[in-house]
């Protein structure tokens, strides 16, 4: 099991923006695109990941419990910033420590 799939706390720590075209059917979108009812518009040129904007936030997409065991539901259909980010990235261990987690490395 990777560190991701323990952890999950970008994906309960993290506003998640996106431009349409990764939407299910869009022309950027990878596997079959983030499903449309998981998400909420946020102007003409950004959508956003349900929950993650909640307080707290939880992305609508993560299953299981933070810090033990986690999977993303939309994994291979999942938007560029999460695509993008990664344990190197130093916001994941800002996210970790918000959620009560020790800092990687």
């Amino acid at each position: 099991m990777s560190v991701c799939q323990s952890c999950g706390a970008c994906c309960a720590s993290l506003r998640v923006d996106f431009h349409p075209a990764e939407l299910a059917g869009g022309a950027f979108a990878w596997g079959g695109g983030v499903p449309v009812e998981m998400t909420v518009p946020v102007t003409p040129a950004i959508v956003r990941l349900r929950g993650t904007d909640a307080a707290p936030p939880r992305c609508v997409a993560l299953a299981g419990e933070v810090g033990v065991a986690v999977t993303c539901t939309i994994y291979d259909a999942r938007p560029s910033p999460c695509r993008e980010f990664d344990v190197e990235h130093p916001a994941c261990n800002r996210a970790r420590r918000q959620c009560g987690l020790p800092p990687l490395g």
